[in-house]
């Protein structure tokens, strides 16, 4: 098991302990405590904890060398884990904004400080455990790591919204001002608005690495100032880059003078390769076609 490997292991283990202590506390309290923000809050949670278990299984896969059936290597395993995650959080979003709707129709029960409480100390769990899950996730290119801490930072803000809401809702009942009691309602769908968001970036950027979308123009033009270097390439005819989970496989066309022979184009296309690679921790295939290079094409 290589490093990255098991960094990430470590990131889920913990994102699962901490989230079934989480869960069973949010759940819990906030069903008996009558806030349906802390109770929202808990079902992420529970989702946070299904996300982690499937981060767990698929780690693995993902670092498992390329193959004859996968040339290019299994790193999109972990983007379809993002992408799951992403649909389970907005599963779960739905669910809440049900929940917190439906509350307004309903008798409103004072909720107790135990689920503000519950709410504040989930808050500053939260803010350790997604600093801790980014470095990591930053530091390895891990789409996985990176899921798992977005989902820590759905649940800073959404613990902390729950606090609020539930403050809000035990002023009204304490000085009897009627519209305050549905704070902490209005607090769980905000919750849910945030666990939205999260999701719809977690499923964007799925799908944009799965369609193969070419990488941010800025990466590119670092990619191209490299190549430019190289004074035997006399013009970059076209470039793509692609991630593929953790690491990027990049697709390069060059020209060169005519009349270089074949073990110069091989010779130098090596030379561009190792730079890239040397220079770019991420990325782990250099394809480059070589194209003829005529003083006419100028």
């Amino acid at each position: 098991m290589d490093v990255r490997e098991a960094l990430a292991k470590k990131i889920a283990w913990i994102s699962v302990i901490s989230n079934i202590v989480l869960t069973f506390g949010k759940i819990i309290i906030g069903w008996l405590g009558h806030s349906d923000a802390v109770f929202a809050d808990g079902i992420h949670s529970a989702a946070d904890v299904f996300a982690s278990l499937i981060v767990l299984l698929v780690i693995k896969i993902a670092n498992k060398p390329a193959d004859k059936e996968h040339p290019y290597g299994h790193g999109k395993a972990e983007v379809i884990v993002s992408g799951i995650i992403g649909i389970l959080l907005f599963l779960v979003a739905i669910y809440v904004v049900y929940e917190g709707i439906s509350g307004f129709f309903h008798k409103i029960e004072a909720p107790s400080y135990l689920a503000m409480w519950v709410a504040v100390f989930s808050f500053f769990a939260k803010i350790f455990l997604y600093r801790s899950s980014l470095n990591v996730a930053e530091k390895h290119s891990s789409k996985a790591i990176e899921a798992i801490a977005y989902d820590h930072k759905a649940d800073i803000v959404a613990s902390i919204a729950a606090a609020i809401g539930v403050l809000i809702s035990i002023i009204g009942i304490k000085f009897n001002i009627h519209f305050l009691l549905f704070g902490d309602k209005v607090a769980s769908i905000f919750v849910a608005y945030l666990i939205y968001r999260i999701a719809k970036d977690m499923l964007t950027e799925a799908f944009d690495i799965l369609l193969e979308r070419n990488i941010d123009g800025e990466t590119l033009q670092e990619y191209i100032s490299i190549i430019s270097e190289f004074p035997e390439v006399r013009r970059i005819d076209r470039i793509r880059a692609r991630e593929h989970g953790h690491y990027i496989l990049v697709d390069l066309r060059i020209s060169i003078d005519h009349f270089k022979t074949i073990k110069e184009g091989h010779d130098l296309s090596h030379e561009i390769k190792q730079k890239l690679l040397d220079k770019f921790d991420n990325i782990k295939e250099v394809l480059i076609h070589l194209n003829p290079y005529f003083p006419k094409d100028r």
